[in-house]
């Protein structure tokens, strides 16, 4: 059966109505449904794979430009056009590669013509063509299970975002079947060493974009509320254009110094305590919640990120939650805005926590260096990857002693508890529950 000839939407929109009509007469049905899917048709240029003998094609854009239709669709192409090849689909987590990479509006069940749509088989961690190429599925907190398993092609979803480089190593040296094997990433950039070794290397061809690129499909109101809450911001730079930032002037952190310090695991932790930096609004603004510890080598560790946009309830629970996850040992939480409701938000859920109320009386400066100081020391470690946590810590700079971000707060209150003497103007609530 003839299918139909790739042409391109801009080709397509030129065209008038009556023109088009008449083109899309002449089509049987099954081409119809053929144009509807063929990817090279409505692809922006950038979205194609790009010419030249490359090993790796870094896709690092920002939100809503299109790379998980991106990905997907390269993915479905290496399968209908290598026979019997063999792929992994690797995402942050298990979730990820399931509802967004296979299920998702722009996964690859969606994008695939109905007549060629693989079979996805969960229970065996894979999706089947009928051809008899197959992927495995793969989420990066695991990266033991890459060990071992060889292939053609790969896609790597939201890299920057890994927990742990080892399972981008393992990805690496499996992708090794065939004449041609490839891999394909998609992320939105951060300075991880991973990335910054990609973009440096000669082997790999970068695409970059912004969420404005593809702005035809993307909701009006969403368009409208990014430019009015991040054009201009550092975090709009990264998250909106798609720029791999390097380090701020002033911060009290940078990535490479976070880098080389993290950790896969803790050791045996002599101490834990949840910090919270908490909302008092009912409006349910950010609440920060960290988890840290103390390892039985004395060294501190960042354990786990559980801060999230809630109100007084949502975040007191998710505190609590966390404090019984992990096992800690104490909950301490900022008191200057909120003063008894904090506490009483907690004990309202569980009244048994060992509780700390603290109040700070000087700037936030002067309670972030102690706590940066310990990381220039080479004793505090991140246990995997803490992304957003991490943003904050690299972005706040202390040059107009802005107000620090709630998830750099919480930090500093948890490791100061754990490794440092309260510093001065720092005052402790009268009542400590144990």
């Amino acid at each position: 059966m003839t299918t139909v000839p790739s042409l391109s939407a801009d080709y397509l929109r030129s065209l008038s109505p009556r023109t088009i009509r008449r083109y899309l007469a002449s089509l049987s049905d099954r081409q119809v449904v053929d144009l509807y899917h063929d990817w090279r048709t409505w692809a922006r240029p950038e979205q194609l794979p790009p010419p030249g003998d490359w090993w790796a094609w870094l896709i690092m854009a920002g939100r809503g430009w299109g790379k998980t239709r991106t990905v997907c669709e390269w993915a479905h192409e290496q399968a209908m056009t290598r026979p019997r090849s063999r792929g992994a689909i690797v995402a942050a987590t298990a979730a990820d590669v399931r509802d967004v990479l296979i299920e998702g509006e722009s996964g690859l069940l969606s994008v695939a013509r109905p007549h060629d749509r693989p079979v996805y088989e969960p229970s065996k961690r894979r999706v089947v063509w009928r051809n008899g190429s197959q992927a495995t599925l793969f989420s990066a907190d695991v990266p033991g299970r890459l060990r071992g398993p060889q292939f053609h092609w790969a896609i790597a979803d939201e890299l920057a975002v890994w927990r742990y480089e080892e399972a981008w190593d393992m990805l690496q040296l499996g992708v090794r079947l065939g004449n041609d094997p490839r891999i394909v990433v998609a992320t939105t950039p951060r300075p991880t060493s991973v990335i910054r070794s990609l973009v440096k290397d000669a082997s790999v061809v970068t695409t970059r974009g912004a969420t404005y690129d593809n702005v035809k499909h993307l909701a009006p109101q969403f368009i409208d509320r990014i430019r009015a809450q991040y054009e201009g911001t550092r975090l709009g730079r990264q998250e909106i254009y798609g720029e791999l930032l390097e380090d701020t002037p002033g911060a009290l952190w940078t990535p490479a110094q976070i880098e080389a310090l993290r950790v896969r695991e803790a050791p045996e932790m002599r101490r834990v305590v949840v910090g919270v930096d908490p909302s008092v609004t009912t409006l349910g603004d950010e609440a920060g919640i960290i988890v840290a510890g103390v390892g039985i080598d004395g060294h501190g560790y960042v354990l786990a990120d559980a801060s999230l946009q809630a109100s007084p309830h949502g975040w007191g629970s998710a505190a609590v939650k966390a404090y019984h996850t992990y096992s800690a040992d104490r909950l301490v939480a900022e008191i200057n805005n909120g003063g008894e409701m904090v506490e009483l938000t907690i004990r309202t859920i569980d009244r048994h926590v060992s509780y700390k109320g603290v109040h700070a009386s000087r700037g936030k400066r002067t309670r972030a260096e102690p706590v940066a100081a310990l990381y220039e020391q080479g004793r505090v470690h991140h246990v995997g990857m803490l992304p957003s946590l991490e943003d904050e810590m690299c972005t706040w700079s202390t040059l107009d002693d802005a107000p620090s971000p709630n998830r750099m707060d919480a930090l500093v209150w948890a490791l100061t508890e754990l490794m440092l003497e309260p510093p001065r103007g720092v005052g402790y609530g009268p009542q400590v529950w144990r």
